[in-house]
């Protein structure tokens, strides 16, 4: 199951021969990092570095817009931030692979279609001069002055048209790079729900049924012909479909391959692509495993790993604590406290995901799966008390009976001397164990945990 090297080869064509043999049966898929933390960027090439295969890292729409996006990101100050990581992990630039998430008018639904669109379509246009392949074109949300059905959906004519024009904007803007650079690759359609929801009724998402699917495929294949755009046809790669996995606060849904038997099967002929999966966040290596075996290629993971990122955090906080609180000139982070008060201040975030009484709201702004407390590690204060305590731990390394506490996998890894005794590597190490999962179910090991990590299992 080990990948062949991928010398000679760029990112774009190595990710065509995965998704190709994924559709020949060869059990092998990709995995995509949805997020721009710089921790989980770092532990993604930590992963990544254990073999020669691809590393795909992906910016949403809302993180990373010509606007800066919550991250504060242009695309093309993206591209520089993941090089600087690379850089600093010595990590090879030509084994990365960029992406841009349901790339349309979401960030803009609340200002008339015209607007929207043309604002979706500069975006675009900037993911792809600024280096970025993989290219999802998501135009499946109303804005103000559309009329959606009674389950705020749009007609799929609709959709297909706008998703065709944002092609437009993406394959003019191609024009602007290099002859040699490669062309963009293509993903379309979308899961339900829209980007940015989750399961509120406490009940599984319903598996795409295969007449819609071939609907949709038809329906955005002569969009694309009516463009002029046949040739970018052929390099769409993927469509997002729904496996009927999905998570809400505390619960996650689970993927049951004989509800999906129908759209696992079913791969339409004159078509190369593969299915794209999103919200794979909190399965099972083996649920995992089985979605790539059942053609859903590519696996979309985000919230899980800041949401490991965060439980370390927390964990090292609870060390610092529990450490340094006694010792004489010695600031402590508060982090959590800090990163509840900026929550509360401007929840803009979460108010409208979180639901319940005040002592539920309180639980889920730091525990909640959909980790919407992601969206507040840029700000200043936050950061500002996070490299405190870095540097609190980094100066300070606690003993490994008050580690194995708080982080027990990690004292013992650092016990085993697999990794060092510093924040930076605790942190890293948790984020690798959810990796190690996607890692396996992607083909890349041959086990659900690496060996040094077998233990966590």
């Amino acid at each position: 199951m080990k990948r062949k090297g991928t010398k000679g080869r760029g990112a774009a064509a190595q990710l065509r021969e995965i998704l190709a043999a994924n559709r020949r049966g060869k059990g092998l898929g990709i995995y995509s990092i949805c997020s721009a933390n710089r921790f989980v960027l770092e532990a993604g090439m930590l992963e990544a570095k254990r073999g020669e295969g691809l590393l795909v890292i992906e910016a949403t729409s809302n993180q990373v817009n010509q606007f800066g996006g919550y991250t504060g990101q242009t695309p093309a100050a993206f591209v520089k931030f993941v090089e600087q990581v690379a850089a600093e992990m010595r990590f090879p630039l030509k084994r990365i692979l960029l992406g841009g998430d349901h790339l349309g008018p979401h960030v803009w639904r609340r200002e008339p279609a015209a607007a929207a669109m043309a604002k979706a379509g500069e975006m675009v246009a900037a993911y792809v001069r600024s280096g970025f392949q993989k290219i999802h074109l998501d135009a499946s949300m109303p804005c103000a002055d559309d009329r959606a059905n009674a389950h705020g959906s749009m007609p799929d004519e609709i959709v297909a048209a706008r998703a065709a024009a944002l092609c437009c904007s993406a394959e003019e803007a191609r024009r602007d790079l290099p002859a040699s650079a490669p062309a963009p690759l293509y993903v379309i359609g979308t899961e339900v729900p829209v980007p940015g929801g989750e399961a509120a009724d406490g009940q599984p998402p319903e598996v795409t049924r295969t007449k819609d699917l071939a609907r949709t495929l038809q329906i955005t294949r002569e969009a694309f012909h009516s463009f002029g755009l046949s040739d970018a046809w052929r390099r769409v790669i993927a469509v997002v479909v729904q496996p009927g996995v999905e998570f809400g606060d505390a619960t996650v849904f689970a993927y049951r391959a004989g509800k999906a038997r129908p759209l696992s099967r079913f791969l339409p002929r004159g078509w190369t692509g593969v299915y794209e999966a999103h919200s794979t966040d909190y399965q099972t290596p083996g649920a995992l495993r089985q979605m790539v075996l059942d053609h859903f290629a590519i696996l979309k993971v985000g919230p899980w790993l800041t949401f490991a990122f965060r439980e370390a955090v927390f964990a090292l906080a609870a060390v610092e604590r529990e450490w340094l609180s006694d010792r004489p000139g010695r600031t402590l982070s508060g982090l959590p406290e800090v990163l509840e008060t900026a929550m509360l201040e401007n929840p803009v975030h979460w108010k409208s995901y979180y639901r319940g009484q005040e002592s539920d709201l309180r639980i889920a702004r730091k525990y909640s799966y959909s980790d919407r407390c992601r969206y507040y590690w840029p700000e200043p204060r936050v950061a500002a008390a996070l490299a405190r305590l870095l540097g609190n731990l980094r100066e300070n390394p606690a003993p490994l009976s008050l580690l194995s506490q708080y982080l027990p996998g990690q004292a013992n890894a650092v016990e085993a001397s697999q990794i060092a005794n510093s924040p930076e590597a605790l942190i890293h190490h948790r984020i690798l164990e959810v990796l190690d999962r996607y890692a396996y179910a992607t083909g890349a090991t041959r086990e659900a945990c690496s060996q040094n990590r077998r233990h966590l299992c």
